[in-house]
């Protein structure tokens, strides 16, 4: 916008100048030689008047005299009633010269009939008219100069409130709903900072009201989740006979106990009432537990999930986040993979590092660079769960990447646990 408002400036400023300058640079030249033709006409009228004083008092015209009196001037006097003329003056300046250069001429017929001829060089003309010129043409440059520079202090005024604004909208892209305040005297750019203002004011109204809507939504989850828990807990206290019962009256009791948890870590971010507590959590047991967890759901599949790689390792996680986290991985992998689902854990000497891939046709190239994007999926998924288990790895410090898009391998790295990575000993 800066250039093209200075180059247009530019422009009617060039079209101005020309308009005005050369005309002005016409009418300077018509008048310097007019002004060097009226003079030469004078000096034709004087040398005929002294020529009619010489032929009256001595018959005959003194040609050095004349020469002497009017130096570069070529002079031509024909005198009353004869034919040939008699020349006096430089006779480089005779027009009859080949190599002659440019002259001005002027004429002249005294009262007794004498015809005077004036020649003169016309340079010094000619240097008068390019000063003048240069004159001109200086101050049209001055006069572009100045312009431009007007142009460029203007267009910055103008467009400095335009960069702000623009950031003041990625502000509240981002999420910060706060309003700017800013304001810049020029009325246009005064209402759009109003505006923007106001839509702050709004998204933040809009914004508590969602986190009001999650923390209202978590709190009447609660207590249905905790009836049913004591409902659970019940049916596994009384049950007396077959093991089946209270083999999955200890999962369902399993599975709502991390439900609830769940809800408990969602009415918190909901809240943002309190930050993600890491601890030293050993990663075997989070392991098995999701390996025994879905191995039945792989196993209808004829699909195998295996825990690989080393064990013993110690992280600085939350723990139901782990379990969060590593169980939509494995989600993922079941959905949108194929073949055996393998969970490899590595000690990387800083961090500890879990794999999660899968023996399918991989991620597609279109959607490898927004694979973490929300509402993005290549198979009819929500496209959330991934988004979510980015998110709450960032909010405690870790981090998942897609390592590899054939086979997928997704990757989470964790902190390593207080004193560096530590070691379990006895079977895995």
């Amino acid at each position: 916008m800066r250039r093209r408002m200075v180059f247009s400036t530019l422009v009617v400023t060039v079209i101005a100048v020309m308009l005005l300058g050369l005309p002005l640079g016409a009418l300077t030249y018509r008048m310097v030689h007019d002004e060097a033709s009226q003079q030469l006409r004078s000096e034709a009228e004087l040398i005929g008047a002294e020529s009619d004083n010489m032929l009256e008092l001595q018959g005959e015209l003194d040609l050095a005299e004349l020469s002497s009196e009017h130096p570069r001037r070529f002079i031509r006097i024909t005198p009353p009633g004869e034919t040939q003329a008699t020349t006096a003056g430089d006779p480089a300046l005779s027009p009859a010269t080949p190599d002659a250069p440019s002259l001005l001429r002027a004429t002249d017929t005294t009262g007794r009939g004498t015809h005077v001829q004036v020649w003169a060089s016309a340079d010094k003309v000619q240097r008068s008219v390019v000063r003048a010129w240069l004159g001109i043409g200086s101050l049209s440059l001055l006069a572009i100069g100045v312009a431009v520079g007007l142009s460029m202090f203007q267009a910055r005024r103008l467009t400095l409130p335009l960069v702000d604004l623009a950031a003041t909208a990625e502000r509240l892209g981002s999420g910060v709903a706060t309003p700017w305040g800013h304001r810049y005297g020029i009325p246009e750019a005064d209402r759009v900072a109003e505006v923007l203002d106001r839509s702050a004011e709004r998204i933040a109204g809009l914004i508590a009201t969602e986190r009001h809507f999650a923390t209202d939504a978590s709190h009447q989850l609660r207590t249905p989740l905790t009836a049913l828990t004591m409902r659970l807990e019940e049916i596994v206290a009384e049950a007396d006979d077959p093991e089946v019962v209270r083999e999955e009256g200890e999962a369902a009791l399993s599975q709502t106990e991390r439900l609830v948890e769940t809800v408990e870590s969602l009415l918190g971010r909901a809240r943002k009432s309190q930050n993600p507590e890491v601890e030293p959590v050993e990663v075997d047991p989070v392991l098995n537990h999701l390996q025994a967890e879905w191995s039945p759901v792989f196993q209808q599949e004829k699909r195998d999930l295996v825990v690989a790689g080393d064990p013993g390792l110690t992280a600085m996680t939350v723990p139901s986040d782990l379990t969060q986290i590593l169980a939509t991985l494995v989600e993922n992998a079941y959905k949108h993979g194929a073949g055996t689902v393998t969970i490899r854990r590595l000690d990387t000497g800083q961090s500890v590092r879990i794999e999660v891939s899968d023996e399918g046709d991989g991620v597609p190239e279109h959607l490898s660079g927004r694979i973490f994007d929300r509402e993005v999926s290549g198979d009819g998924g929500t496209g959330l769960g991934l988004a979510l288990a980015r998110h709450i790895a960032e909010s405690e410090g870790a981090r998942i990447e897609l390592v590899q898009t054939r086979p997928t391998t997704f990757a989470l790295f964790l902190p390593a646990g207080a004193g560096g990575l530590t070691k379990m000993t006895g079977p895995v």
